[in-house]
């Protein structure tokens, strides 16, 4: 059906600049169309970029966002969840308020209490929206009372309730430093390295993109008459031009660079982003939820982040300037360039790599912050390098966590998504566009789920997301699926 609408529609070229999230699923989504796509990626894999490790279905984690904000971010990852479902690592999120905490766990419940009717609202319009577990078991309360007696249950191997979830919990964190209620909230993980894997899997059997590695895009102008782009890369230090009818910019932090190139005006940020990864083995056999410990952004008592994968590997976040944050880490474009210039520390990191001292460092400091709350949580040591990278962040408001795409520039599209699970809402915008340029049908507008890239063999894509792990430095056990439990 798809290959028959295309044939029906004009046969466009389409140059994406950019192999990240937002320009593999791009690539991804329109090539299973049937679209001609060139897919531009510097690196030698895709979805490279800054780390991320959950879906922030609901924006629990953002105290900072608004509650339309958050009811965006949850349609968004239930799109995403639909359209990836391989990625998921089932297991639920605890909200953690400290005692030294200026808010009360209380001033959650009115946001949850929403969200939790909005995604009841979500499944009574599609029941294939139920990706979260049952809207009833969207969120739970522990009073302490509940955390005492969960403390003295056993661990079970394999959760089955949110009750079993919670039993390691209570029995690792100091309930001594911590306000009640704790909640759990159905907030699952996201895997980039299957990510990574699926995408590059589904992209080979496409035979409409063309998929180029290993490629820089130095120079791109645009024909005054007939609109088209020109491109001009080099690949396996041979250059090359090619002429495209429609321009996708999805540089990622980067993204100035291209703007740069065509002139178009710009206003935005890039945020340098960074999470540490360390091994336990008090938790090598422990089925643990992540884990939010609440607190002030840019602090010493800033929120603290516990996110487990098999076999006792944590990554781990601190909002604080000695772990997650850094002084000069977030700068903005100037008036002479719409790429704004991190550091040459940071540039260092990202192109080449991190100095043995600087991860060990960090990484301990990501380790002791979490350790104040989960005692057990001291023996564990450096587990590989961090997971980091750059984040760009349209406009000035360094808290936005809702946007997906601009048009700055007659049939050009400029990728703008700060959490991943934008990008479904980001590409149909495009369609929108690609219809009104009579690419694609208009039934093609808000499509989620392509068979082919659905039916991909669950043991390859693993294999293959390990391989890219090691690739890249790290334990394969992070590109390890933790599996539904119900």
């Amino acid at each position: 059906m798809c290959n028959k609408k295309a044939k029906k529609a004009k046969v466009a070229k389409i140059a994406i600049v950019g192999g990240g999230v937002a320009g593999a699923s791009t690539a991804l989504y329109f090539g299973q169309l049937g679209v001609n796509i060139s897919l531009f990626e510097q690196e030698s894999s895709l979805v490279s970029g800054p780390p991320f490790c959950h879906l922030h279905a609901g924006g629990n984690l953002y105290r900072e966002i608004s509650d339309t904000q958050c009811i965006t971010l949850l349609k968004q990852s239930i799109d995403f969840l639909r359209f990836y479902p391989y990625i998921v690592d089932y297991r639920p999120t605890v909200i953690v308020l400290p005692k030294e905490d200026k808010y009360r766990p209380q001033d959650l419940l009115p946001r949850l209490k929403l969200l939790k009717k909005e995604y009841e609202l979500l499944i009574k319009k599609d029941s294939k929206n139920q990706v979260l577990g049952k809207s009833q078991n969207y969120y739970k309360i522990y009073d302490k009372a509940q955390i005492e007696y969960l403390k003295a249950q056993s661990p079970k191997k394999l959760p089955q309730s949110c009750d079993e979830w919670m039993i390691p919990v209570a029995q690792n964190i100091d309930l001594d430093k911590v306000q009640f209620p704790l909640i759990m909230v159905q907030e699952y993980g996201l895997n980039l390295f299957r990510l990574a894997s699926g995408i590059a899997l589904s992209l080979e059997k496409l035979a409409s993109v063309t998929l180029h590695t290993q490629t820089l895009v130095h120079d791109i102008t645009q024909e005054q008459h007939t609109k088209r782009w020109n491109v001009s890369y080099t690949k396996d230090k041979q250059k090359h031009t090619e002429s495209f009818d429609y321009l996708i910019n999805a540089g990622g932090f980067r993204s100035g660079k291209i703007d740069d190139m065509l002139g178009t005006p710009c206003k935005t940020m890039v945020e340098f982003k960074a999470a540490y990864i360390s091994r336990c083995t008090h938790y090598n056999e422990l089925r643990i939820p992540e884990i939010i410990f609440h607190g002030e952004r840019g602090t010493p008592k800033g929120m603290g982040q516990f996110t487990p994968y098999p076999h006792g590997y944590f990554q781990l976040h601190g909002m604080t300037k000695d772990i997650t944050l850094y002084e000069d880490g977030l700068v903005a474009n100037t008036a002479l360039s719409c790429q704004p210039q991190l550091g040459q520390d940071f540039m260092e990191k990202i192109e080449n790599s991190w100095s043995k001292e600087e991860t060990k460092e960090r990484t301990n400091a990501a380790i002791k912050h979490l350790s104040q709350f989960i005692p057990s949580f001291t023996t564990a040591r450096v587990g590989s390098k961090p997971l980091f990278g750059a984040q760009q962040i349209p406009g000035d408001d360094p808290t936005l966590r809702v946007a997906e795409v601009s048009f700055p520039k007659e049939r050009y599209a400029r990728c703008e998504i700060v959490k991943v699970s934008s990008v479904l809402d980001m590409i149909d915008s495009i369609a929108k566009e690609f219809i009104t340029l009579h690419y694609i049908s208009s039934s093609s507008l808000g499509q989620r789920i392509f068979s082919p890239h659905i039916q991909i063999d669950s043991h390859t894509l693993s294999e293959n997301a390990k391989s890219i792990a090691i690739a890249r430095d790290y334990p394969s056990e992070l590109a390890c699926r933790t599996t539904p439990s119900h």
